[in-house]
């Protein structure tokens, strides 16, 4: 069922920040708008706002000690976005560093590259001189103990059958093309489509001035609990966990990212906006499409354009997201 909330600021903010998500994800935007608001760059502030989600660890799927692996790894996918420059740095299945934002911003600001993962994302981070701090802990492996004390269930594994249920490993079955695939997703989808499994940080910052446009946004997560080693979702892609154009605006997402991801929203939003469609309709219509093809699927946006004015959209989940401008007293939640 589709709900959308509509909201228009009366007035044009010069100063925004906005993140999907509330509760601890607040601090992270009130960090990252103290900094705007104290003159340092949209990027810096991206980078400062996501690193508290990361260190906070909010709601367990940002940052380090949550969300193993099927290898009891922890691990961490980052993008950081300048609207202005075009220039993106993303980072995926760092496992000995918890800085990944600011690992992406290396990448960003130090390479010729877009993306670097897992080994050569941490030789990178060594040579630029991270500290190495491993991203599993305690915890985090015995949350991997209970999985597997319960048969390794519900996993992502797929097109198995009843007789091979349980950790595996699991035999090579018939090509996929000889079964019945469904577009429809599976039970366990649906069942994982809290905020507690899908609570990527999502961050849009803008600096509006008589001058220039300058606008970026960032990503930051540890990934789906359970996830098959090596996976890399939506979050670090850009174009889909997070998309920023100065000139037109800005739109992060969160979800289900292994579906998320095939259809690019946060790209296709800030195209809508582009069109001059709202921040409000451009999260709804960079939805629209995901929710035709896999109608189980879950997932929320939040959008931003260059005047200041934002919106979010929901589908198939709980979702609310968190914003400041220089307009308000203090951060403010939206419950889309």
């Amino acid at each position: 069922m589709w709900v959308l909330f509509l909201y228009l600021t009366p007035i044009y903010a010069s100063v925004v920040v906005i993140n999907t998500w509330s509760g601890p994800f607040e601090d992270a935007t009130r960090a990252a708008y103290d900094a705007l608001s104290s003159g340092k760059s949209v990027i810096d502030a991206v980078e400062i706002g996501c690193s508290v989600c990361e260190e906070k660890q909010c709601d367990t799927s940002v940052g380090f000690g949550n969300h193993p692996d099927t290898s009891a790894h922890t691990s961490l996918d980052a993008l950081i976005m300048d609207g202005t420059s075009m220039d993106v740095g993303c980072v995926g299945y760092v496992k000995k560093y918890r800085s990944a934002i600011s690992i992406a911003r290396y990448v960003m600001q130090y390479t010729d590259e877009t993306m670097l993962v897992g080994d050569g994302a941490e030789d990178f981070a060594h040579m630029m001189g991270f500290s190495e701090r491993s991203a599993t802990t305690s915890n985090s492996i015995a949350v991997y103990n209970q999985w597997v004390n319960a048969s390794c269930q519900p996993n992502f594994y797929d097109n198995i059958p009843e007789a091979e249920v349980g950790c595996g490993p699991y035999p090579p079955q018939p090509h996929p093309s000889s079964l019945h695939v469904s577009n429809n997703l599976s039970g366990k989808s649906k069942e994982w489509a809290s905020r507690e499994n899908h609570d990527t940080i999502g961050m849009v910052t803008l600096s509006l001035t008589d001058d220039s446009t300058n606008m970026a946004c960032g990503t930051s997560t540890n990934g789906a609990s359970h996830k098959i080693a090596g996976r890399i979702g939506d979050s670090p892609i850009p174009g889909s966990g997070c998309y920023v154009k100065s000139s037109v605006g800005g739109a992060a997402a969160t979800g289900d990212g292994d579906v998320m991801m095939r259809f690019a929203p946060s790209f296709a939003a800030v195209m809508f906006m582009e069109q001059g469609k709202s921040p409000e309709d451009a999260c709804k219509m960079a939805l629209q499409p995901i929710a035709s093809a896999f109608p189980s699927f879950s997932g929320g946006m939040v959008c931003l354009n260059s005047a200041g004015e934002y919106g979010g959209a929901k589908y198939n989940m709980d979702f609310s997201y968190s914003v400041r401008t220089d307009q308000m007293t203090d951060v403010q939640v939206v419950n889309v």
